[in-house]
């Protein structure tokens, strides 16, 4: 089950004003000093922007950071150009981010507003579930703006701007990827127990972020984990292939740091439509109970106690 916590480092404001971000022991900057004041540098450039009066803050990255940027983006250039649904692709041109420095969350807006009404604000990491879901409703996503280690820059335990804006930007330049994550936002705004907030989470998880759809014959990637990540991308069609089945993409477990081993494939982008974006649409507390007791039905779920 999802558990958003967990996707995010924890940040700390103190008393003196300083901003401390708590990386993992294994996190590759765990005990890089620099790296860990840039991380609260940023994180404390979020936590103090008054969203209601001013403007999404710009970042003066480094040389270091542009260059994490860069080789990520020319790593996964033909990575997506080979193993991307063409919808992603489509959308990624009509984008045209820059390759060569990290682009500012305003040049995003920017940029996407025009193909399909979304902007980004920035967040320090965590954004609470229902508030980051209420956001996606009204198109707008909630972004970190620090860069993954440099000593790994293909590889981050956490989202960071790369996964945010070369996954999920480019994902949402598509006017139908962005309409399937603006109904999941929406579809938060109608629900009221925890349960089916977290139900709609996972399905947003096994599609959104990894979902994978075939093209013809070939199974090809659209969620932003799978198409910001060097890895995973050439990994994901190895993995166990499912249908879509939105009582088992609702109450599957899964570990989020390891590469995701079960997968949901969409037949086609209209058929995820139908059943995902339909389900975020219409989906309410009552309807969302009915899936979890179909999951305990088929032996997805323990049985609830009698």
């Amino acid at each position: 089950m999802f558990t958003e916590g967990q996707l995010y480092s924890p940040v700390t404001e103190h008393e003196d004003g300083t901003v401390e971000v708590h990386l993992a022991d294994t996190h590759p900057g765990r005990d890089d000093a620099g790296y860990l004041r840039r991380r609260g540098e940023i994180a404390g450039v979020a936590l103090a922007w008054d969203r209601e009066h001013e403007p999404v803050p710009t970042i003066a990255y480094t040389d270091d950071e542009h260059a994490v940027w860069s080789r990520v983006s020319r790593e996964l250039a033909p990575l997506h150009e080979r193993l991307a649904h063409s919808e992603f692709l489509i959308a990624k041109e009509r984008l045209a981010l820059p390759t060569d420095h990290v682009p500012q969350l305003a040049e995003v807006t920017e940029r996407l507003m025009p193909l399909s009404g979304w902007s980004y604000v920035c967040a320090p990491g965590l954004v609470p579930l229902r508030d980051f879901y209420a956001d996606l409703g009204s198109r707008t996503f909630n972004s970190t703006q620090y860069l993954r280690h440099g000593s790994e820059p293909l590889y981050t335990p956490e989202p960071d701007i790369i996964h945010e804006v070369i996954g999920h930007a480019n994902q949402l330049a598509s006017p139908r990827f962005a309409a399937i994550t603006e109904a999941a936002g929406q579809a938060s705004l109608r629900l009221a127990t925890d349960e089916a907030m977290k139900l709609v989470a996972d399905v947003f998880w096994f599609s959104i972020e990894f979902g994978v759809m075939y093209e013809g014959e070939d199974l090809k990637a659209y969620g932003a984990g799978i198409l910001s990540s060097y890895g995973e991308i050439q990994e994901f069609a190895h993995m166990e292939i499912r249908d879509l089945d939105l009582a088992d993409m609702g109450t599957l477990n899964y570990d989020i740091t390891a590469y995701q081993p079960v997968l949901f494939a969409a037949r086609s982008l209209g058929h995820l439509e139908d059943v995902v974006g339909d389900f975020f649409t219409t989906v309410d507390d009552d309807s969302a109970a009915r899936l979890r007791a179909e999951a305990e039905r088929r032996g997805l779920l323990p049985m609830s106690p009698a």
